[in-house]
């Protein structure tokens, strides 16, 4: 089959992992890998035909049996909200991919490599963080996480355990609405100050990837060009009404 093709995955493991994201792992007849950063497209057709697609990035390394989507559940997503509240281990469903080229990381690439994310923005980037870990690669690497809460961080406790080996991958995290007791974070919207503490220097001609909805993702990336990063290592990924 090829990338493009549409095949019916079954869900193997369909588990909240915050109060509105839910961790999904998909298996396949037909997978022979993706790159870290790329995306599916799935399909959902009703009973009387009517269709809905949306993409969803790949979460899990490149090379895991299955393949994990960090759904976020939308109370205007028509199939986000089946892919959170109906869709049960054993289901069936349509996906073709992997998708995407520009927007993706292998250790081979090198580094050092910054990572921006906002909200359910960090999927294609957990997957670049966990290929870097899988391979075993010292390439440094630090994630800038915005959420809006500390229970509202996706893949929390994953992201902290990574941080604390200390092997060149860090994380620097702000909840913009509400922090919790003895916080040690940030507690605002990414912004210029924020990037600078956070940023490598630019003389190291570092790699960018910033995902997440469109106006953190176009802030963010204008910033990092002002800071003095290459517009061309700055890679971008967004979401939403103009995404």
């Amino acid at each position: 089959m090829g990338r493009l093709d549409w095949q019916i995955g079954t869900v193997t493991r369909n588990s909240p992992i915050t109060s509105r994201t839910h961790a999904m792992d998909i298996a396949l007849p037909e997978w022979s890998g993706h790159l870290a950063g790329q995306h599916v497209d799935v399909r959902l057709t009703a009973e009387d035909g009517y269709r809905a697609e949306r993409s969803d990035s790949i979460a899990s390394a490149p090379h895991a049996s299955t393949i994990e989507l960090a759904v976020e559940r939308l109370d205007d997503g028509e199939v986000s909200m089946y892919l959170t509240d109906v869709l049960v281990v054993g289901d069936r469903l349509e996906l073709r991919g992997p998708i995407g080229g520009y927007f993706t990381w292998k250790p081979a690439d090198g580094g050092q490599v910054l990572l921006v994310a906002g909200g359910s923005g960090v999927a294609p980037l957990m997957s670049m963080i966990r290929e870097r870990f899988a391979q075993g690669s010292d390439v440094p690497m630090r994630l800038l996480y915005s959420s809006r809460s500390w229970d509202e961080v996706i893949y929390r406790d994953e992201l902290v355990a990574l941080a604390a080996r200390d092997d060149g991958f860090e994380l620097v995290q702000t909840l913009t609405r509400s922090q919790p007791p003895g916080w040690t974070g940030f507690g605002r919207r990414i912004d210029r100050e924020m990037l600078e503490s956070a940023a490598y220097p630019p003389d190291a001609a570092p790699l960018a990837y910033v995902c997440g909805p469109t106006a953190l993702v176009e802030s963010a990336a204008g910033l990092l060009v002002e800071l003095g990063y290459d517009p061309l290592r700055v890679k971008t990924e967004r979401f939403g009404p103009t995404g």
